[in-house]
């Protein structure tokens, strides 16, 4: 399979911002491009902002004159739908409603010629009911981009159940030659991104629900300990809530009421109050002239110190570091937990390390690893119980629980949680630690998982589900996650660094700890735990 020729024109229907952008990048890629509108005025007005745009590029030295000219001069207002009677490829951007999509690909299929392949930018609605009724709905795919479509890399290339494999696969290779990152997926509810960024959102809908903590404290754990770009409630305020709660609604509805979509009873309360974010002034947070930093939350500034950090705290008199002999433990979680040790190392904490016999296992003493333990405290990585629950359940009451980071060695921010039966003096000896350590330290309420460690092992799980309901392959699922809404790292990719039978055990415990099915284990997860194996070799 190859790309469409750059003898044959593209057609975009719709000039918003997703058509206009569309527009724009196949014309840069060489391509002549028809912008057809039902409003003219809106064909003019896209082609000029996309003039602008581009002579911008110039100016900033990114584009060449003469490339940017010639760009400019591929791009031409469509009167008439009949005007892209002799594209290759047309591409609807237009409202986001079924019936409306088939109504155009229906008039589309007596202008065009039966070699032109028909692509919907939907993000949601299911490719194969688009193309149901046509008289050729093999030619039908998905060409999903994210807006601002010249900036974001990623393009979801959506096959329903008539698409031709050769027809997505021309899709494909268009959309590399447009300088796009593209993706196969199937045609399922949300495709990949909108389907595995789910618990992103749904996450800390529940964390803040659960009083772990305020929503701007959470946003800068998910930040600056996880890696994110931007905190879940940053950016369903950037977003707009209206239009996140809709996109939730619509998987869940979508997957017959699957708990693991359920949409939030307080995000549905922003919506009812109208406070969808930047675009009103007030979502989760307030937006505007005169708001403080701290009003306006982490997405007004995001390096404040103000959110929820514990006093400085003496470093403790000793710590060491336990690791289980002859347990497969430490080859799970431990590599994530050496990976802190490093940390403490490096700002020259001495660590002495110990071994746990198995004999000590065996004759009932409770002494859970990977750990390290100062001044009375065991502090363990999360594994979705409680600090509480894990507290009790090794007979050690002062317990501290440390959140995932994404890079122990260069995160600013960590969680911590401490069991109700933990001590305030065995409690500072390990905030005293971290701090020493040069982190900022941010107690959480004990809820199970914590923060960062429940998030990531729920994207992961969703992405497993989605590889083994054949949606996509693994590479494509964290490729899409990456380049779609640039999350640090791929959540299967995530799943391999923090041992994939620890994120089980997490899941476990989630389920375990709520009587949900919402964080049932995903099969390919199970399998993977049992086999041993990897997603990415």
């Amino acid at each position: 399979m190859a790309a469409l020729s750059t003898d044959r024109a593209v057609a975009v229907i719709g000039s918003g911002a997703m058509g206009a952008g569309i527009a724009q990048v196949a014309a840069v890629a060489g391509y002549t491009v028809h912008l057809f509108d039902t409003r003219p005025d809106a064909v003019a007005k896209a082609i000029a902002e996309i003039a602008a745009a581009l002579n911008k590029l110039v100016a900033k030295e990114r584009m060449d004159a003469v490339a940017c000219a010639a760009a400019i001069a591929r791009l031409h207002a469509a009167a008439a739908l009949e005007e892209v009677a002799e594209a290759g490829l047309v591409v609807e951007a237009i409202v986001e409603n079924l019936e409306a999509k088939r109504g155009l690909f229906a008039q589309l299929e007596a202008i065009v010629g039966d070699d032109c392949i028909l692509a919907t930018n939907t993000s949601s609605i299911s490719v194969t009911a688009i193309a149901a009724g046509l008289r050729v709905p093999e030619r039908v795919a998905g060409m999903h981009f994210f807006n601002p479509v010249p900036l974001m890399a990623l393009c979801e290339v959506v096959s329903g159940l008539a698409t031709d494999a050769a027809v997505a696969q021309t899709v494909y290779d268009t959309a590399s030659a447009w300088g796009k990152q593209a993706v196969h997926a199937k045609s399922t509810p949300g495709f990949i991104v909108n389907r595995v960024a789910r618990p992103f959102y749904a996450e800390g809908w529940r964390l803040l629900n659960e009083q772990a903590a305020d929503a701007a404290t959470i946003d800068a754990v998910l930040r600056e300990a996880g890696g994110f770009r931007m905190g879940p409630f940053e950016l369903m305020d950037l977003i707009g809530h209206d239009v996140n709660f809709s996109v939730t609604q619509s998987v869940f509805n979508a997957y017959f009421g699957d708990p693991r979509f359920t949409p939030s009873v307080l995000q549905q309360e922003m919506v009812n109050a109208g406070f969808l974010g930047r675009k009103t002034g007030r979502g989760v947070y307030r937006y505007g002239d005169g708001v403080s930093p701290a009003a306006a939350g982490a997405a007004e500034a995001p390096a404040v110190a103000w959110v929820n950090a514990e006093a400085a705290q003496p470093k403790p008199e000793y710590v060491s570091y336990t690791i289980e002999q002859g347990s497969a433990a430490h080859a799970v979680a431990g590599t994530v937990v050496d990976a802190l040790a490093a940390r403490l190392r490096a700002s020259g904490i001495d660590i002495t390390h110990r071994k746990t016999p198995e004999t000590m296992r065996a004759a009932g003493a409770h002494d859970d690893a990977p750990a390290f333990h100062c001044n009375g405290a065991a502090i363990y990585l999360t594994d979705g119980r409680s600090a509480t629950q894990r507290a009790c359940d090794n007979h050690h009451d002062d317990t501290v629980l440390f959140d995932l980071a994404l890079d122990y060695g260069s995160a600013r921010r960590i969680a911590v949680a401490r069991a109700d039966q933990c001590s305030l003096a065995a409690y500072n000896a390990v905030v005293g630690l971290l701090q020493a350590a040069g982190f900022t330290v941010t107690r959480l309420d004990d809820v199970p998982g914590m923060a960062v460690m429940r998030t990531v092992a729920m994207l992961a799980n969703e992405a497993a589900d989605a590889v083994n309901q054949g949606v996509c392959n693994a590479a494509a699922a964290d490729t899409a996650m990456k380049k779609g809404v640039n999350y640090p790292r791929g959540p299967l990719a995530w799943a391999d660094v923090i041992g994939i039978e620890h994120v089980v055990r997490v899941l476990a415990n989630l389920a375990a700890s709520y009587g949900e099915d919402r964080y049932r284990v995903s099969p390919l997860l199970r399998r993977k735990q049992m086999s041993g194996g990897r997603f990415h070799d």
